[in-house]
């Protein structure tokens, strides 16, 4: 049994959360929105594609829902704008009405639902009639390349962690399966699409050191490692990453968009 751990908006950021925040950015773009309309964003964690919504689409209301307490506290201390609304709340028993939202979106989140499906029908039930519901998840696979960096060194390292990479545990995240998945809970003009952002680090600590803080499934194998094996994971990923002469590693991060219409 695997258990992600998501408690901590502060280290949550420094890993994955600067990324994720270009990717909403993106996203946010690619739909077509009317100013004025009402927003729920699911599984919305620290708030960046609530933040996105707010500075790319005029939203009249945008209303923010994730299971971890911590997450929405962090989410509420970097949000002022009167618009957005965070709550704690379950994305397979949305608080929301029928038909209350034009826009329903979820980024980074359908994978890890035990049964996305259920969420998927949720999602579709908080729409109004002809509302987009649309959602983005990495590449596990491929393109989001600071993991496939570390998931590759892990199992290079220790073989029976191999069902513990994120490619493997969410298979979900191509965009065939989302597309299928889409059109299973009834939605119409279901697309996937790609959006790819360059992932640059200042050096090797500006890669390595959030992997310490726990938050997510591969921080998580990190802090159950000991010492030892710790720092032969640090240095195999020191030397496999592409490392260029001022010491920068540039990568980049692709995520799946799905979406369709209600």
């Amino acid at each position: 049994m695997v258990r992600d751990i998501w408690a901590a908006g502060d280290m949550y950021e420094p890993y994955v959360g600067r990324w994720s925040r270009l990717v909403a950015t993106a996203f946010v773009e690619s739909l077509a929105s009317e100013d004025g309309s009402r927003w729920l964003d699911v599984g919305c964690g620290t708030g960046a594609l609530a933040t996105a919504i707010v500075a790319g689409a005029h939203p009249a209301l945008v209303v923010g829902i994730d299971p971890s307490l911590p997450f929405i506290r962090y989410a509420r201390s970097g949000q002022p704008d009167h618009r957005v609304v965070f709550a704690v709340g379950d994305g397979v028993a949305l608080p929301a009405g029928g038909g209350a939202f034009e826009h329903v979106v979820s980024g980074l989140v359908l994978n890890f639902f035990a049964d996305p499906q259920v969420a998927v029908r949720e999602m579709s039930r908080a729409a109004a009639p002809g509302g987009t519901v649309a959602a983005y998840v990495w590449d596990y696979a491929g393109r989001m390349q600071m993991l496939r960096y570390f998931w590759d060194a892990v199992v290079a390292l220790d073989p029976s962690a191999e069902e513990l990479d994120e490619f493997r545990r969410f298979a979900l995240c191509q965009p065939e399966r989302l597309q299928a998945l889409f059109e299973a809970s009834g939605l119409s003009g279901v697309a996937t699409s790609a959006i790819e952002v360059p992932t640059t680090f200042a050096g090797f600590d500006d890669y390595w050191v959030p992997f310490l803080g726990g938050q997510g499934p591969a921080p998580g194998y990190v802090a159950a490692l000991t010492e030892d094996r710790r720092i032969t994971l640090r240095e195999r990923l020191r030397a496999d990453l592409p490392t260029l002469s001022d010491g920068s590693i540039p990568l980049v991060a692709r995520a799946w968009t799905v979406r369709g219409m209600a």
